[in-house]
């Protein structure tokens, strides 16, 4: 693992329960406000279920992207009431 998904996943893992935070937002936390891809790219790698990746979305608003598949991080984040 990489210096910088050690910072993504660090700062992924402290977005609390029923809140949501953009790709940009994160890497505007660990230091990298223009690294926002390379954000996705590192969550995309993550098969830790027990990180929250769930909690992050596009810039838009669209809930895509998920390594473990829309449907479930849309029920994911129904659970915890952030949609």
């Amino acid at each position: 693992m990489t210096l910088f998904q050690q910072k993504v996943y660090g700062a992924v893992k402290r977005i609390p329960q029923g809140k949501v935070l953009t790709y940009k937002q994160v890497a505007e936390k660990i230091g990298k406000p223009n690294s926002f891809r390379a954000v996705g790219n590192a969550l995309n790698k993550n098969y830790d279920s027990k990180m929250p990746c769930h909690r992050v979305a596009r810039s838009d608003g669209k809930l895509e992207e998920y390594n473990r598949g829309i449907s479930e991080k849309i029920k994911l984040l129904k659970k915890e009431k952030a949609i």
